[in-house]
């Protein structure tokens, strides 16, 4: 059951005070546990200032005045000055966190004081019930995080306010989630499952055991977990576990089968294999022999592409956002960054000398593609010719994985009708348009841009007349003028000449003449690496989906 309008508008009047209160950034630290030492520990000490944590991998615990509250990835916590607090997390490989303290001052001429303050941060903080709250968007809290930490680190006072500038937005994505919170509330029992399978998954475990951590009945549990992920909760436990030995299989000592397989929850190896194959479309052997080819590519439309058929790149674009997210999943220190000069580029691939190179044809002069020939058998991709899923089925052609390429698509599809089945029906009548602004340059992305996920995935509606607009050269804000636009989502480049152009767009009559300016209908992505038309940046944008509107009306 979702949170009806009138508790959601009742909450956001927490935060009507909000404008009188002016936050100091004191310090922030990241933490990263290694391998060695993979618990984080912070010891029992009463706060002095305002403390918010945020869980960018692993798991753990806080207690706030004896309270206990589980942290989880992907959460925050927001602690107040004068709590006595202590916090442990851990994580099977690594753990990593961002610590950030600051001030809480009042506005002058409100005539308050610090207690006052402090009075209304409990005030907003009553919305996390004594609990972490999820982020909406972990990557691109990660992404904040990170900027901020090498904003305030810089020796120049400019930057130093910039980050300022920067924690405030962290703050405003804090405050929101708080604001959504209690509309998780229904599936956090489900979510809790998911979370024990990926900190479980090497042990025994039954529907029953996963019931019991939901508090439901086993029946009630398999259908509510079917209904929010798309596949039963032994499916998802098995896909995991088999994710998980992939990563083991990577490794250039990784023990045998049979012991991989104990690893990760199998106790019978014949059984690992059957799975392994279904879920991969590779016979483990065959993946373990692929692990070790050593594969380049020279644009990043290869990039996602290999990463969809689990191939982590030996060589790829120096000037590619390989960002936090993918240093989380991916060894991406062993990728060999490719310098964007064609000579460079050649000289370093010579001296890689990789089984395999993918190309784009467009993006290559004739004497470039020649060379590459030279050096390794090359995937062309044509961008002018097909779609991402043709793109991703000419790389696994090429390379002998067209079966792990149809079984990936497979289950892409299946998570699109999932998530398209949980948007609300005022989402799915809506008419939405998907704005791109870098520097100076606004563009409307069309179902030929990752914005297909949208509007071919999730069977979103366009405006009428909006087929004229993709397909003009040069476009104009005033072209909105005659559109229905409903709903609106930017994407908005972290550069200061794409956020003014910004600026200008939400000033003009046009924009604020739309609905989707006049109903608050406007949500807003950090770029990151979603730009790219791959098959590994549209499941990407598919949890983005269900971050912006699967509670939302």
């Amino acid at each position: 059951m979702q949170m009806k309008a009138t508790d959601e508008a009742n909450l956001y009047t927490s935060f009507d005070q909000l404008h009188l209160l002016h936050f100091k950034l004191i310090e922030l630290e990241s933490a990263v546990t290694s391998k060695s030492e993979s618990t984080w520990r912070l010891g029992k000490h009463f706060l002095d200032r305002y403390l918010l944590l945020f869980i960018t991998n692993g798991e753990g615990w806080l207690t706030v005045d004896g309270q206990f509250i589980e942290l989880r990835s992907g959460s925050i916590y927001l602690g107040l000055p004068g709590q006595l607090i202590e916090a442990e997390l851990r994580g099977r490989e690594e753990a990593g966190l961002y610590q950030i303290r600051f001030n809480v001052f009042c506005d002058e001429q409100s005539n308050s004081n610090l207690e006052s303050a402090l009075d209304m941060m409990k005030q907003m903080c009553t919305q996390m019930n004594g609990r972490a709250v999820p982020c909406s968007s972990p990557v691109a809290m990660s992404l904040l995080c990170q900027e901020i930490e090498q904003l305030i680190r810089e020796g120049n006072g400019l930057q130093h306010y910039l980050g300022q500038i920067r924690f405030q937005e962290l703050l405003h994505r804090l405050f929101n989630d708080m604001v959504h919170v209690q509309s998780y509330q229904p599936a956090l029992p489900i979510e809790q499952v998911r979370h024990h399978i990926e900190q479980n998954y090497m042990k025994k475990i039954t529907i029953e055991d996963l019931a019991e951590v939901a508090r439901m009945s086993s029946r009630h549990f398999m259908r509510l977990f079917k209904k929010m992920y798309g596949c039963s909760a032994m499916d998802y436990l098995a896909i995991y576990r088999i994710k998980q030995a992939q990563i083991m299989m990577r490794n250039d000592h990784s023990p045998r089968l049979k012991e991989i397989a104990s690893c990760v929850g199998f106790q019978d190896e014949m059984y690992f294999r059957r799975k392994f194959k279904q879920i991969t479309g590779l016979p483990p052997a065959a993946f373990i022999q692929n692990s070790k080819q050593r594969i380049a590519t020279v644009h990043s439309l290869g990039i996602g592409t290999l990463l969809a058929l689990q191939i982590i790149p030996a060589a790829a674009q120096a000037s590619h956002p390989w960002t936090a997210y993918y240093r989380r999943k991916y060894e991406t220190d062993k990728v060999i960054p490719l310098v964007d000069d064609e000579g460079g580029c050649l000289q370093q691939l010579e001296e890689i000398r990789p089984d395999y190179i993918v190309a784009v044809r467009e993006e290559m002069s004739e004497s470039m593609m020649q060379h590459l020939s030279s050096i390794a058998p090359v995937c062309v991709l044509t961008q002018s010719e097909g779609d991402w899923r043709d793109h991703l089925r000419t790389v696994a052609q090429f390379m002998n994985r067209f079966e792990a390429a149809e079984v990936w698509l497979e289950r892409y599809e299946q998570k699109a009708a999932v998530i398209r089945s949980q948007l609300s029906k005022q989402v799915r009548q809506d008419r939405l348009i998907v704005l791109r602004v870098h520097g100076p340059e606004i563009q409307v992305m069309s179902p030929q841009t990752i914005a297909s996920v949208f509007y071919n995935d999730m069977q979103l509606m366009a405006p009428e007349g909006m087929e004229n607009i993709w397909h003009k050269p040069h476009f104009n804000i005033s072209d909105l003028a005659k559109l229905t636009i409903d709903r609106a989502l930017l994407i908005v480049s972290e550069d200061d000449e794409s956020r003014q152009t910004w600026a200008k767009i939400q000033q003009s009559e046009v924009w604020m003449e739309t609905k989707a300016a006049q109903n608050d209908g406007i949500d807003t992505l950090i770029p990151s690496v979603l730009l790219d038309y791959t098959a590994f940046t549209h499941e990407l944008m598919l949890d983005e989906v269900l971050k912006l509107w699967r509670h939302r009306p």
